[in-house]
């Protein structure tokens, strides 16, 4: 069982949880993420590892509420514990070789551009950290974004704290303004990630994404996370999850991405099971 020591509400529907998995928080890296249960009877579920203490032995991740698992998870207290943490999977992030880069999140990939922007800010590179949210009500990490780069730029769709835009308008403003990037790092939405690829591309900014496909078992067996990358099918569990942003077909990732969508939805509600008449939710 792997105990959570620490939760953290970060806004109505993101939380942040300290989980204590010692094997998991030896070998972690940022651009990982780990495979976790719920309960006996629940899904498994992939997140990105959002940060760890090897001396403490736990490691962070930070998730919306928005299918059954999530918020089954969001329901948990400190001392409660999963069932299973399986980690550190995928491959590391990597940043060596680079004096600059821009590490743009976008929605709740703020939270998996944080630990990338930490490491590099922290190995001395310069980063640009630019990351955008709906409104300021959604705003989340901001002391600690602002501890991880040289430079933190914060944009909303409504303009609601002053700078109203999309990350992608601020990472070309900065490129014209002269910003040398080395690499550019775009987490977040597919078609966020897919803009950003957009705008570096005409410049030659080598541009990594953080893919975040349908994924079952993580460990390349499944299939399920399968994604076109240079006219080859690679699997982001094991391949990635990072990848050359300009060799990824992004058009062919979104439409996998929309696949169970309506069974997504259907997980949140009730249902008598057909073998015992129990009522279920998913969980």
């Amino acid at each position: 069982m792997y105990r959570i020591v620490k939760k953290r509400v970060l806004n109505e529907n993101t939380v942040w949880m300290d989980i204590e998995a010692p094997a998991v928080a030896k070998h972690a890296q940022p651009g990982q993420f780990i495979i976790l249960r719920v309960s006996e009877n629940g899904e498994r579920i992939p997140l990105t590892i959002g940060g760890y203490d090897r001396e403490a032995g736990t490691v962070t991740i930070i998730f919306q509420m928005i299918g059954a698992t999530t918020m089954a998870l969001g329901e948990l207290n400190e001392g409660d514990s999963l069932v299973d943490f399986v980690g550190p999977l995928g491959r590391p992030s990597e940043l060596e070789g680079y004096k600059r880069i821009a590490v743009v999140g976008g929605g709740l990939g703020v939270a998996i551009a944080y630990p990338q922007a930490k490491a590099a800010h922290e190995s001395g590179i310069e980063v640009d950290l630019i990351v955008g949210f709906r409104n300021t009500g959604l705003m989340i990490l901001m002391d600690e974004m602002k501890e991880a780069c040289s430079n933190l730029i914060v944009m909303t769709d409504d303009g609601s704290n002053g700078h109203k835009g999309f990350v992608t308008a601020a990472l070309e403003e900065q490129i014209k303004a002269g910003r040398n990037y080395d690499a550019v790092i775009a987490i977040g939405p597919m078609p966020m990630m897919k803009a950003a690829c957009d705008v570096t591309r005409p410049y030659n900014i080598k541009t990594i994404v953080s893919m975040n496909p349908i994924m079952i078992d993580g460990t390349g067996m499944c299939g399920g996370c399968r994604v076109s990358v240079g006219g080859e099918m690679k699997f982001a569990c094991v391949d990635g999850p990072d990848f050359d942003g300009h060799l990824v077909d992004f058009d062919e990732a979104i439409r996998r991405s929309k696949v169970y969508k309506d069974e997504e939805t259907k997980k949140k509600e009730a249902h008598i099971c057909n073998l015992t008449g129990e009522v279920r939710t998913h969980a």
